[in-house]
């Protein structure tokens, strides 16, 4: 599934693949309940859980379905589009980069890739940045056709999905190597926890929420809390793929993540969610965020590189905190610390790769988000632990001052 997901095309508002992949799980599992809300965001429930009378308030596992990329605005020529690019990445790595053309909806004639093509040019626009591609003919040097690509170039549309053309999505040893690990790989773990979850009493609370249009400015997610898709008094815990740093390593396990480079998140639920970490690691055979050789690792940071829906559910009145994955080239852009600092050959090469994560880390997610399911509420407050602490230690107050 991992693979899967995170292989399908998608851009912030053409997330059409990807919503009828989780229609299609869905269809085929009847004990879940699939829902969408006036902005196309889709809620996942257990069949019948509004019923049950002994029910937690909901727990909404949330991750968004786009990931940066191109849309086609118009065909200007029989090879040329103009393309807005709706995500955040750097300019160095528009140059001469090679994409591929989608349809922005399955079942649009045969599935596939109608058409690759190069970037000529990149301008600033509103409210998107505008490009144009020159696509290729898929001909060899003799001028004789060498695939299909070419011909189906004329079904292109304005509307349709554009994104960098990179190598088929593989693991090697514990890297997942993909198009879209961002925000895919949380779209698949939060499905995976679910299927988990089924038959189990205690998670009949639980949600999932897709949002749409992350990537241009949590569009979905505040759609969601304006509609009311979320359930007020819920908790929400966002899920997110979030650039990796030497403090953050890829492979020592998923983050619970405090906040973002905009603000930081419940420090009740952040740290019940923590609270469930430590009691799974030991469980595991370990204590402590990512002790060595421990069955379960996790990790507790900040992750200010970027900002997550969490922030936005917290702005609008929910208690919510992020759990995330350390990820490797952050929106496609290898080598990115060198080429933020600007040094010049960095630079010159940038080049877009696979995003990838550790294949652990994403087992992990899956893991802590399982338990959290149905072991959060007992997560032993912060305050109740102050007033048991007091309880125990209050009596040296007590005592008189001084000596001699």
């Amino acid at each position: 599934m991992l693979l899967q997901v995170t292989s399908l095309p998608t851009a912030a508002g053409r997330e059409a693949h990807v919503v009828e992949w989780i229609k299609a799980w869905a269809r085929s599992r009847p004990w879940a309940e699939l829902t969408s809300d006036a902005s196309g965001n889709l809620t996942l429930a257990r069949a019948g859980a509004s019923a049950a009378a002994d029910q937690a308030p909901p727990l909404y596992i949330t991750a968004h379905l786009d990931h940066p990329a191109f849309v086609v605005e118009r065909v200007v020529g029989p090879g040329t589009l103009e393309c807005s690019f709706r995500g955040g990445v750097m300019d160095p790595y528009f140059e001469q980069a090679r994409v591929e053309v989608w349809a922005a909806t399955p079942g649009r004639g045969p599935a596939g890739v109608l058409a690759t093509g190069r970037l000529l040019e990149k301008r600033k626009a509103e409210p998107f940045p505008l490009c144009l591609v020159e696509l290729e003919t898929g001909a060899d040097d003799a001028g004789e056709s060498s695939g299909d690509a070419a011909d189906r170039a004329g079904e292109i549309c304005p509307g349709d999905i554009a994104r960098w053309a990179l190598p088929e999505a593989s693991v090697t040893d514990d890297v997942v190597r993909t198009h879209a690990c961002d925000d895919l790989a949380a779209v698949a773990a939060a499905l995976a926890t679910f299927e988990r979850l089924r038959d189990q009493p205690r998670a009949a609370h639980v949600r999932l929420l897709f949002t749409r249009a992350e990537e241009i400015g949590f569009v979905g997610a505040i759609a969601a809390c304006k509609l009311g898709t979320i359930q007020r008094g819920s908790r929400v815990i966002a899920l997110e793929n979030s650039r990796s740093f030497a403090e953050s390593p890829i492979g020592a396990g998923p983050i619970v993540r405090v906040g973002d480079r905009v603000s930081t998140f419940s420090p009740a639920l952040t740290g019940a969610v923590a609270k469930v970490a430590e009691a799974l690691a030991q469980r595991r055979g370990g204590a402590g965020a990512a002790p060595a050789g421990a069955g379960f690792r996790w990790q507790r940071k900040l992750m200010p590189g970027g900002a997550c829906e969490a922030s936005a559910y917290q702005a609008y009145g929910y208690e919510s905190t992020c759990v995330c994955l350390p990820l490797g080239n952050y929106h496609n852009m290898a080598d990115l610390d060198r080429v933020q600092a600007g040094e010049p050959e960095a630079v010159r090469s940038a080049r877009v790769g696979p995003e990838y994560i550790s294949a652990s880390d994403y087992l992990g997610m899956i893991d802590l988000l399982e338990a959290c399911a149905t072991e959060l509420a007992e997560a032993e407050a912060l305050r109740d632990r102050l007033e048991k602490m007091f309880a125990d230690k209050k009596f040296v107050l007590e005592s008189e001052f001084g000596g001699g």
